[in-house]
């Protein structure tokens, strides 16, 4: 039975304990395949779509040769230019918009980045389609291209003058430099984060379809509601003449945040035709067709005293983003809360580059920020020779170093106590290459500690009685897999004294309750409390004590009697320090999130990982045997997903660490430019690179091999430890050269 299947009959199953886990309630229709995504949806008549996209890096394209495609058998529509009466922008999301950027292709002639769509092909068949795509022909006027942080062309700005709000400010506590120039223990080093792409199982996938003048959009999103006010701005019509249907997401990752640049035009494509369109972007073409995680720079500038005690931070980053939008970074909120430093200077810039604008993927720039910032705080623990786990322990703070509030719970040195004994830190050698496996491989121990804000957006649920017993629950919210169902029908199973097969639940929809963006790791905190309130109210409706079983059968029963089919409750939540503005904001599609920063105090999570790297010393094969962590997550309210999430998180990036990047190869010059047919780049092995181990500092004359391995669980996928250039970067302090590329300085 689906738990969101209202024509499924609702068993008289026990309640679930409070002390006991629940399993995933959609878990049997997604592991036999019963359960629907968009793109599985088939309205009779429908047709299918696909994009033919620019094979430049920028310019213009001069003319798109159809009479090809328009030839295929079964092809209905070849469209190159909307007219702006048909299709306007979306407005960005950072300035009062619903895209993932400003740009709308397919409005004009302009190629801001390789990979942006100048036509949209509809046929009969999804074969049909594809063909006439990739018999698409441009011409472009090609003009230099910049894809890189340090590519010529490319523009730097600083983020707080460019985006003046306080939102983006840089953070600054302290005296930051005067500090780290004192402190006898000095470490600078940059990191290179590169770019990363999400890559969802599921694709992007859309349906549209017109029933007169009403619109159904059945997508793959994190944010229906944006989807459906971005379509009505980009369509001029009413935001209640659209629905936007999203119940399951087939993973996110912060790809399917926004309004994606293909809806509209398809949308536009449906009511030309009178009939529904699908289209499923290829693989191929997600790569340029949605948000990323751009490359940044991190140079972290590290103070500390003799003893480990770390006196000064200086973060100073720069974050790939597009000409045509900003995509504010984020990074020194993190990492200046990491440890009680009392003296941090941030400083944040970005740098447009031709590409499609970037946007969050998971842990958007905690990945990043904290990968470098452990880094440094190890190459500390060796300089100083302190144990990497009591040097962390020894700056612990139980205040907010930025806003000199509480934080609302802080557990991180439990963590690293609890993670230190469940691996067996105890036994650890710190000399470099001291310890080895029985194969001869090189074992390294690595610890990190790591911070997510805690936050969370107002939210809507309505609670329904309905005939049978059961209770049917709509809430703001989206299920991408991380288990917001379970953790709803848990809350009210445990609430009511029901069975969790007896509660049905919606979301993803805006037929119903307003819609708020899943993301940040606030879906949960942000729907629980609202479905906490509704179901307060309910009880009230029905007569029933604040706390206790509700015996819902019976009190269906008496609701009939009185002549009323059912009983509603609804409940409107939000966040601390947030007013009823925020409901409004959340009514129009725009998001709302409240934290980490709250009235009288800061709310973060904490995390302490263990790692066992394993490395071949002849091929340099890396292999993590074995990872301990231990979470400061807060009130669990779904044992089962929340272990879930911390085992995928764990996996993500033990990959990212290890493998995943954006490799880029230039386009081969071909006679014809098909717009359809981009170059498939050359295949080859992934292999770690050995020069991107981030290894310890070594007395001088101590040889390379046989060194430790570093980090296993704190990210930092496709992560570089860069050599600082003078010619670039100015002279460095003078100290001892690190074989990393940073430098360390111990004075005596």
């Amino acid at each position: 039975m689906s738990a969101s299947d209202p024509s499924a009959p609702l068993p008289r199953a026990p309640a679930p304990r409070a002390d006991a886990p629940l399993p995933r309630v959609d878990a049997y229709e997604k592991v036999t395949g019963a359960t629907r995504y968009s793109a599985d949806r088939t309205p009779p008549s429908l047709a299918h779509a696909m994009l033919a996209v620019a094979t430049v890096g920028r310019g213009r394209v001069t003319h798109v040769e159809t009479s090809a495609a328009r030839a295929v058998p079964g092809v209905l529509l070849v469209a190159t230019r909307f007219e702006e009466h048909e299709l306007r922008p979306a407005g960005y999301r950072l300035t009062g918009g619903y895209g993932f950027q400003t740009l709308q292709p397919l409005l004009d002639d302009r190629i801001a980045y390789r990979g942006q769509p100048i036509a949209l092909v509809v046929a009969e068949t999804l074969v049909a389609a594809a063909e006439a795509a990739a018999l698409i022909e441009a011409r472009y006027e090609e003009e230099p291209v910049a894809v890189t942080l340090d590519a010529p062309g490319g523009e730097t700005l600083g983020q707080a003058t460019a985006l003046p709000q306080p939102m983006f400010a840089d953070t600054s506590v302290g005296n930051a430099d005067a500090a780290f120039a004192r402190s006898p223990v000095r470490f600078d080093a940059e990191y290179d984060i590169r770019p990363q792409h999400q890559v969802p199982m599921e694709l992007l996938g859309t349906v549209v379809e017109w029933r007169g003048d009403d619109l159904v959009v059945h997508e793959c999103t994190q944010n229906s509601e944006a989807v459906r006010h971005g379509l009505a701005r980009q369509l001029g019509v009413d935001p209640a003449r659209i629905r936007v249907v999203s119940p399951q997401v087939g993973g996110g990752f912060g790809q399917k945040t926004w309004l994606q640049s293909h809806v509209g035009p398809l949308a536009v494509a449906a009511r030309r035709l009178g009939r529904p369109v699908k289209l499923v972007v290829p693989r191929t073409q997600t790569f340029h067709g949605s948000t990323f995680r751009p490359a940044s720079r991190h140079r972290i500038r590290l103070g500390a005293d003799r003893s480990g005690l770390l006196t000064a931070l200086v973060h100073e980053t720069r974050q790939q983003t597009s000409r045509h939008d900003l995509f504010a970074s984020d990074f020194t909120s993190v990492t200046a809360r990491m440890y009680g430093i009392g003296d941090f200077r941030g400083h944040q810039r970005l740098t447009r580059t031709d590409v499609q604008t970037p946007g969050f993927m998971r842990a958007p720039f905690e990945h990043a920020a904290v990968f470098a910032l452990e880094s440094a705080v190890d190459e500390i623990a060796c300089a100083t020779g302190r144990d990497p786990v009591a040097l962390r322990l020894a700056n612990d703070t139980g205040v907010d170093p930025v806003t000199q509030r509480p934080f609302s719970s802080r557990h991180l040195a439990a963590c690293l106590r609890r993670g230190a004994e469940l691996f067996g830190w105890a036994v650890r050698t710190p000399r470099p290459g001291s310890m080895s496996a029985a194969d001869g491989a090189l074992v390294g121990w690595g610890v990190a500690a790591g911070a997510y804000r805690a936050s969370a957006g107002p939210a809507v649920a309505r609670l329904r009685l309905t005939a049978d017993g059961g209770i049917a629950v709509e809430v703001s919210g989206h299920e991408m897999g991380q288990g917001l169902r379970t953790a709803i029908a848990r809350t009210v199973a445990l609430d009511l004294g029901i069975a969790a097969a007896r509660v049905r639940i919606g979301v993803g929809d805006t037929g119903g309750v307003p819609q708020h963006l899943t993301a940040g790791s606030w879906g949960t905190a942000t729907a629980l409390p609202a479905v906490h309130a509704a179901l307060r109210k309910l009880r009230a409706r029905l007569g029933a004590p604040d706390e206790g079983p509700v015996d819902t059968v019976a009190a269906a029963a008496s609701t009939a009697a009185a002549g009323r089919p059912e009983t509603v409750a609804e409940a409107v939540s939000l966040p601390p320090g947030q007013s009823a503005q925020a409901a409004d904001r959340l009514r129009a599609g725009l998001p709302t999130p409240a934290g980490p920063e709250y009235p009288g105090f800061t709310a973060f999570s904490f995390i302490a990982h263990f790692v066992e790297v394993h490395v071949e010393p002849d091929i340099g094969r890396v292999r993590v045997e074995r990872v301990v962590s231990v979470v400061d997550c807060g009130r669990v309210a779904s044992p089962v997903t929340a272990a879930s999430q911390i085992r995928g998180g764990v996996v993500w990036h033990r990959g990212g660490a290890a493998r995943a990047q954006r490799a880029r190869t230039p386009l081969r010059r071909v006679p014809e430019r098909r717009s359809g047919r981009v170059p498939r780049p050359r295949q080859r092995r992934c292999r770690p690179d050995r020069r991107r181990l981030h290894r310890r500092a070594r007395p001088a004359g101590q040889p390379a091999r046989g060194e430790g391995v570093r980090r296993g669980g704190a990210g930092g996928g496709g992560a570089r430890h860069r050599q600082r250039d003078p010619s670039r970067d100015g002279p460095a302090a003078p100290g001892t050269a690190h074989p990393g590329g940073g430098r360390t300085r111990v004075e005596e």
